[in-house]
């Protein structure tokens, strides 16, 4: 099955909803309308109708991946406008090395379509379920130091908005933004809150082909090797599985277009699979989880690392073969940079789909992503590492059952809401549980990694994923920040693109992260300051960190007494 539609309308009005379906169990996301342009014109309408009718409004694509509540206008009157439609414009400019597409334009088409002509695009995120306006918006990124770095919105040369207009100007009008304008930077990532994007131009090179091989070794003196390996690899990356005291180097190289390799870069986690095995992956996780068993979660995190070393986690040689038959593999840039297969299990086949699929019950987590500059990761890691010493190994074995810490590389960033200078980008997947008053086995684990990421390290949360609870503040870690609020008010100055979550971020007030409820922190919603924000009924009580001691996390105790 392909991914559901995000946008489900009745003749009440419409409901949004993310990929992971993880807004089902929170106050939904309900609109009015959605609407639905193709052309340029028809969005400038759109935006008009909405601004003349004083409504507030949302853009979303059709994949809708976002996991904290960008996409959600402000409760009311409300309007989504779906660029699923406005989706076929891709022009390529070879004479200068340019593309410019639509805003619903999909990833894939796009680099499919620039490779056609003999060129690449350098930068983009592994997961290719994504829209043009949406990887800009949101920070999305590759791993690379290297040139312009391995953010997206860091290749983009100019956007077209529309935004609200007077009505003596028809109520909205579009801004074309290139070169040294200042409002492109703003722009390059709006998280969604100065306009619609229209159309989006790209910086392009010569294609080329990359090398990737994978090398499972020891995970001593990551802290110390990460600087180097991202310097001596273009596009490199690191998998940490501390429970398994493992580390995955990724030696990713650009190599000359003519080099022998047809390869492509199927990531296992993108894979199309058998529903009844997603369930029963859930399943098992679920089990382990109820009879507190350590043990089964790393029992079930080695079998996967194990398969993992022996498909190459999805690499294959020959895009006929469609086989890993060994190292290296060599592939066109366009074939291994990106990656999302299970977006095209067959509609006649409700067996099939991607893991994460909301209707298929099947995998369900959380995903927490730090940005650090690069001096401040090797003391994350050593703190990581004093904590599984403390904790033991087995207690981080939920993580190393997805993907570990993946350790990626993104460059110093004119973009206002992008980084200010070289950066490390540490993703990590854990449970979640179906229900959100239910607390997750060695979950205090994971508050305090997170809280230590984020408050006493200042990591900047990726603007697409996280807990609410990584966007507390944030604000004040971005040195231009005051400079987006400024061209927010020059572009929107009657906030038609307007949202609860987004408008959080603008105050640093609003983002649920400060109001505290029962059992808000098993969801990330706010810090625990007392037993009740946890599960003291299930046993979980509010408690100190073990290694930064200013953390507050949820803690299984057979006693109340600390």
């Amino acid at each position: 099955m392909p991914p559901p539609n995000p946008v489900q309308c009745t003749q009440t009005g419409c409901t949004l909803s993310n990929s992971y379906g993880v807004w089902s169990d929170r106050k939904d996301c309900h609109v009015t309308s959605a609407v639905y342009p193709t052309s340029e014109e028809e969005l400038r309408s759109a935006v008009a109708d909405a601004n003349r009718r004083k409504l507030k409004v949302k853009v979303v694509s059709r994949f809708s991946h976002t996991i904290p509540k960008l996409a959600c206008p402000s409760p009311g009157s409300t309007m989504l406008i779906s660029t699923e439609r406005y989706n076929t414009g891709i022009e390529v400019d070879v004479a200068n090395l340019a593309v410019t597409a639509d805003a619903g334009v999909g990833l894939r088409e796009l680099i499919d379509r620039v490779e056609e002509e003999g060129l690449s695009l350098v930068a983009a995120p592994y997961w290719e379920g994504v829209s043009v306006g949406g990887v800009i918006s949101t920070g999305a990124h590759g791993s690379s130091w290297w040139g312009r770095g391995g953010a997206v919105h860091d290749h983009v040369i100019g956007v077209r908005l529309v935004v609200p207009a007077k009505e003596s100007q028809g109520f909205a009008r579009i801004v074309d933004l290139k070169g040294g304008d200042p409002l492109l930077n703003a722009a390059k990532v709006s998280l969604g809150m100065l306009g619609a994007i229209s159309k989006v131009t790209l910086l392009l090179e010569r294609g080329f082909k990359r090398s990737i091989r994978y090398n499972f070794t020891s995970d001593v003196g990551i802290e110390d090797e990460f600087m180097d390996h991202a310097q001596k690899h273009e596009f490199g990356d690191i998998q940490w599985y501390p429970s398994l005291h493992t580390a995955v180097y990724r030696y990713d190289d650009r190599v000359p277009v003519n080099a022998t390799g047809d390869g492509v870069n199927d990531f296992l986690g993108f894979q199309s699979n058998l529903a009844i095995i997603s369930k029963s992956v859930r399943a098992s996780e679920k089990a382990v989880e109820k009879a507190r068993n350590v043990n089964g979660k790393c029992i079930l995190a080695s079998s996967f690392l194990s398969y993992k070393k022996l498909t190459a986690n999805g690499l294959k040689n020959s895009n006929n073969l469609k086989i890993f038959t060994g190292y290296p593999v060599i592939g066109r840039q366009g074939k291994m940079q990106t990656s999302g297969s299970c977006l095209y299990s067959p509609q006649s086949n409700t067996a099939t789909s991607c893991a994460w699929d909301p209707r298929i019950n099947g995998l369900f987590f959380f995903e927490s992503t730090a940005i650090f500059p690069a001096k401040k990761f090797p003391d994350f890691v050593h703190d990581v590492r004093k904590l599984r010493d403390i904790v033991k190994s087995e207690s981080f074995c939920g993580v190393d059952m997805y993907n570990g810490f993946l350790i990626r590389f993104v460059a110093k960033s004119g973009a206002y809401l992008g980084q200010s200078e070289n950066s490390v980008v540490v993703d990590f997947n854990y449970y979640r549980a179906d229900d959100s008053s239910t607390p997750r086995l060695n979950g205090d684990v994971w508050e305090e990694i997170e809280q230590m990421a984020f408050f006493k390290y200042g990591a900047k949360p990726h603007w697409a994923k996280n807990r609410d609870v990584a966007f507390f503040d944030v604000q004040k870690k971005y040195v231009d920040f005051g400079k987006f609020v400024e061209a927010k008010r020059f572009l929107d100055p009657t906030n038609v693109f307007s949202g609860e979550f987004s408008d959080g971020i603008l105050t640093g007030k609003g983002v649920p992260a400060s109001v505290k409820g029962d059992g808000c922190a098993l969801e990330g919603e706010c810090v625990c300051s007392e037993d009740r924000h946890c599960s003291p009924e299930n046993g979980y009580f509010c408690r100190n960190g073990s290694v930064y001691g200013e953390a507050r996390v949820c803690r299984y105790s057979s006693s109340s007494i600390s």
